[in-house]
Parts: structure tokens; sequence; C-alpha cells
């Protein structure tokens, strides 16, 4: 059987645990957004792969929670190269295929690492942004809070609140900041109600807040599918892997399911 075949079948199979389930969950890493063109900040293709920033210093380091308090010119010279690195792409067919999902499904629950806001922007409701968005802007000493397109309006760098004058910040967690206690409540809710199906899209699974749910899933016999063209820490426990790119698998396993 040739490997084309391989992957077209694992995918109905997919498909076909589809129509027993009512409420999915997907995991979403970088995998899925790299289909739209978005750069990782290091590998292969990253905007700074093994190199220092321009002090001298290991990129998490410069966007750290840390830095952005002691020295926030320099947090946000690299969050402002990532936003531009990445402005003028959207979602893909992936993000549209998991919004597509919800008129077919009772819910359809998303938890992504992506701070790219294309779940929501592709017409998904149920999204937890675990990371946050990189277009949301608050500012660090009042509650002024706005959600801007792009940066190129901002001015100079750190921008300052409109209200207070003092240091705005995007909402994400940088490297060395703590997860967003509302978020985490609202995933440890949303798993209380129980779902009939768990999908890792695109991401390595290296935290283990991103695995877990793959390991609980597999563990209380709800079947379990990754599509990932490598092998990540989870491809081991998974029902299905789907060793494809993330656009290009969904939208055959949705086809596929409306087919059958």
């Amino acid at each position: 059987m040739s490997l084309s075949q391989t992957y077209v079948d694992k995918i109905r199979l997919a498909a076909e645990l589809l129509h027993d389930c009512q409420r999915l969950f997907f995991i979403t890493g970088a995998g899925i957004s790299a289909d739209s063109g978005l750069p990782t900040y290091r590998g292969i293709g990253g905007l700074y792969n093994n190199q220092a920033t321009d002090e001298g210093i290991p990129i998490e380091d410069a966007i750290s929670g840390e830095m952005m308090e002691s020295n926030p010119a320099v947090s946000w010279k690299y969050l402002a190269q990532m936003e531009e690195a990445c402005r003028g792409a959207s979602f893909n067919r992936g993000h549209e295929v998991m919004a597509e999902m919800q008129e077919a499904f009772e819910e359809v629950w998303v938890l992504t690492q992506n701070i790219d806001g294309f779940h929501r922007a592709a017409g998904s409701k149920n999204v937890i942004d675990i990371h946050g968005d990189i277009h949301v802007l608050a500012c660090t000493i009042c509650d002024h809070r706005e959600t801007v397109e792009d940066y190129s309006g901002l001015g100079s760098i750190p921008p300052k609140c409109p209200k207070c004058g003092c240091v705005v910040r995007p909402e994400v967690v940088l490297f060395g900041e703590q997860l967003p206690g509302d978020k985490c409540e609202l995933l440890m809710s949303e798993w209380q109600n129980g779902f009939d199906i768990v999908f890792s899209v695109g991401t390595t699974s290296v935290f283990p807040y991103i695995s877990q749910p793959v390991s609980y899933a597999k563990y209380h016999d709800i079947p379990t599918v990754e599509i990932n063209p490598g092998d990540t820490s989870v491809s081991h426990i998974v029902d299905i892997k789907i060793a494809g790119r993330a656009a290009e698998s969904l939208d055959e396993l949705w086809r596929l399911y409306r087919d059958q």
C-alpha cells in the first residue's frame, strides 16, 4: 500500500469516528498557522533560528516577562518584529474547517497555543487562546485595553497608554510568566463536561498542558487523533496518527465526513 493511500485511509478512519461524536476538542499549535505562511521564531524558516538577538541574548530572554518589566523597549522591539513578519497573513482552510464543524456538532472547542487570532477570525466561537492574542493590547498600570489590526499605527516603541501614558503590552504569555487563570479554569470546566474525541493538530505537545488532554482522553477511552507531519511527544499514544499538514488533512477529513 502506498504512503498516500495509508494517509487517506487514516483520515477516513478519523472521519468515521466523527459520526459518533457531538463534542469535539481540538488542540492546535504553530503547524496550523504555518500553512498560512507564518514563521516560527526559531526552527526551519524561523525569524531567529539559532542566532542571538542584537543585544546578544537569547530571544526567550528578550521576550520574557522580566524583560518587559525592566526594559520594555527590548521586548517590544522583538514582539513588533514578530507581528510585522506575520502581517498580511490570514486564517487558512484548517481554521475554516474547525469553524464550519460548529454547524454539524453540538460543540467544537479549540485550545490553541497560537497568538495570531486566526481561529476567531475564521469564525470559531469556543476558543481558549491559552497564550493570548498579539493583537490585544493592555496597559501595564490602568484598565485600558484595545484590539489593533496590526502594529503599524502604534507610533513609538514601546507604545504608551492613551489614558495614563504608561507602557502598554500585548496580552500574551511571555517567557517566565504564568498561564492566565481564567483560561485555565475554562479549560478545566469544559473538560468536566466531557468530550467525544480529541484532535492534536500541528503541535509538538512539549508543554504538559498541551499533551495532558491527549493523555487523559487515551486513559478514558476517548478517541484521539494527531495531525502532524512529524512525530511528537503524543504520537505513540494516539489512536490515529495522520502524517500530514494541518490545512490539507483537515480539509480532506471534513470532505470525507460529509460524503459518508
